[in-house]
Order: structure tokens, then sequence, then C-alpha cells
């Protein structure tokens, strides 16, 4: 016998709907959910490179998990730029305080044989330390690599955030990172036929 019917998933298929950097003219548009993959991708590979080259012993698939559900909560509240979001101290929490409500109505799309299964991976707050780190470099990288990709199109409006994101990759000075940007990041720079050598 299956369950009630349950919108959970027909809610997260949305996040391809909701754009991302709205209050910035895109040359190359960009959604939640090409976003959450790139980001699973990214958050994966560091996870990766922290077990093989810097003694880790973190779960990769679920960082990777997590990752993919990282902005899920964007279905409900929308994409809420950085700039706004982290104005000030009364903008983060309140905007906190949303994300949490969002994440339990979230959940509460599931069946409840379910809920406590990917409660994980909705809720930001379950997650330990080093994974949260991991997801947000990935987050960060993921964006880096948004502007690179927006400056290469001639689009100088991403000059500012570009620095910004660099300057703060560097500051957090994550080995993972480090390798990643000088493995793998100069290969977003290249055209196709260079790609495939």
């Amino acid at each position: 016998m299956t369950g009630a019917a349950s919108h959970f998933f027909a809610y997260i298929s949305r996040l391809r709907w909701i754009k991302r950097w709205g209050l910035m003219r895109n040359a190359i548009e960009e959604n939640v959910a090409t976003h959450s993959w790139e980001v699973a991708t990214i958050a994966h590979a560091l996870a990766l490179i922290r077990n093989r080259r810097h003694g880790g012993t973190v779960n990769a698939d679920r960082i990777a998990a997590a990752a993919l559900y990282h902005d899920a909560t964007e279905v409900i509240t929308g994409d809420m730029p950085t700039p706004v979001k982290y104005h000030s101290k009364v903008m983060r929490e309140a905007f906190g305080d949303i994300e949490h409500k969002a994440e339990g109505e979230l959940l509460a799309l599931l069946p409840e044989e379910l809920r406590e299964d990917f409660s994980p991976y909705v809720r930001e707050s379950q997650l330990d330390e080093s994974e949260k780190q991991l997801i947000k470099a990935a987050d960060r990288l993921s964006a880096w690599l948004k502007c690179r990709a927006e400056l290469r199109a001639g689009n100088p409006e991403f000059e500012p955030a570009e620095q910004q994101i660099r300057n703060r990759l560097e500051q957090e000075a994550l080995p993972e990172v480090r390798y990643f940007l000088e493995v793998f990041a100069p290969g977003y720079d290249q055209p196709l036929d260079n790609l495939l050598g």
C-alpha cells in the first residue's frame, strides 16, 4: 500500500524556475537547480580532496547529497541576494528564521516515514561543522566561477563580486579550495576545443 500523495519533489523541481543574481544584469542566466547541482559536484570533490590529500575522514557522498539540497528552501523563500541577506545582523537573523521555518515546511511535505531520513539534508543545522564548511566553500567556488563566466562574456558588473568572493576564498585558506583553484578552475576559462585536447 502506498502512502498519501506528497508534493515534496514537485516543489523541489521548481528550483529550476528561481533565478539567481536577481539584482544584477546577467549575460548568462543561472537558476537555483543548476547552481545546486554544481555546488554538489564541487562539494563532493572538496570532500574527496580533503580525505585523499589532507587526512580527512568526511563522508563525501553525504556532503554531495546535502549540497544538492543546500538551497532547497529557496523554493519557498526565493533567492535572497547575499548583499541583502548579510546587510546587517538584524537582516541575517530574520532571514535565518525564515529559512528555518521553510526547512520545516519542506520536510512536512514528505511522508512521515521519510522525514527523519531527509532532515539532515534539508536542515543545515543537522550537518557537522566540517560538512557545512565544505558545502559553503563549494557554494562560494560556484559563485566565483559564475562571476568569472560573466566577465568572460563581457559583463563588467560582476567584477566587484568576483574580487570579493576570491578574497573570501583566499582568507579562508582551505587547502581543498586551493587545490581546486589550481587544478580544476583554470579549465573553466578554456573553450571546448581546448578542453577536448
